[in-house]
């Protein structure tokens, strides 16, 4: 098992080219596993951990309903926002600057061979980076993310997941609001909930975070919980 992961910050980064950076290494550890299960290679996967952050873009899961998308195409337009369809779970969310979007492409064999530990581990991880910031989070039953007041009416969202398996191999993953514009998030229903609310880290305590150490202090989680050797 290789437990050794390559941190990878993009920076600012177009969707699709993120989209199809991250399609080229998952396709890529897919063929090395299927040479070694045919007995051609004895190589070892690669484990990425990426981090970045896109322009306005509204981005639909492989299940989800398009119609959760408020805006027609002048709409988006005007928002200097852009609109995909993709092949990862769950249903409409938005990503914007601000935002730590998170893609773990990792060979879960190296880990764990369970998606829904998976998902719950990067939970955990975004859930100990909150609570560091003196930010009580949990986890609203039923729906993935990450939650502030998950038992009450004043449930909101500040983390969002969707993530792609195949061969135990994954890709697309998180978008936590540390400074995100949270006015986007009125264009859609996120994630199919219209009744409940949407945070941020800046929200929450007031004032702008520096992204970069919030970046550091969730990296140090996810190595953690994942025993990873991050590098």
């Amino acid at each position: 098992m290789n437990k050794k992961v390559k941190f990878v910050d993009w920076g600012l980064v177009d969707y699709q080219e993120a989209w199809n950076s991250q399609e080229l290494i998952f396709k890529d550890t897919i063929a090395i596993k299927t040479s070694n299960r045919t007995n051609e290679t004895t190589e070892e996967t690669p484990n990425f951990l990426v981090f970045c952050e896109h322009p306005h873009v509204y981005t639909l899961g492989k299940s989800g309903h398009q119609e959760y998308l408020l805006l027609d195409e002048k709409g988006l337009e005007e928002k200097h926002a852009t609109f995909y369809k993709t092949n990862r779970g769950g249903d409409i969310t938005y990503h914007g600057p601000g935002q730590i979007v998170g893609y773990p492409i990792l060979d879960l064999d190296n880990f764990f061979t369970d998606i829904h530990l998976y998902l719950r581990t990067l939970e955990e991880a975004v859930i100990l980076t909150l609570n560091d910031y003196g930010i009580a989070a949990g986890r609203y039953p039923g729906f993935t993310g990450v939650w502030l007041d998950a038992d009450n009416e004043k449930a909101r969202k500040i983390c969002a997941l969707g993530v792609r398996c195949s061969r135990w191999v994954t890709m697309h993953g998180f978008a936590f609001n540390v400074n995100a514009d949270l006015d986007y998030f009125k264009n859609i229903i996120p994630c199919g909930i219209d009744d409940k609310d949407v945070t941020s880290m800046q929200r929450e305590l007031g004032h702008e975070l520096k992204l970069s150490e919030v970046k550091n202090v969730l990296k140090k989680h996810i190595a953690a919980l994942f025993q990873m050797d991050l590098r």
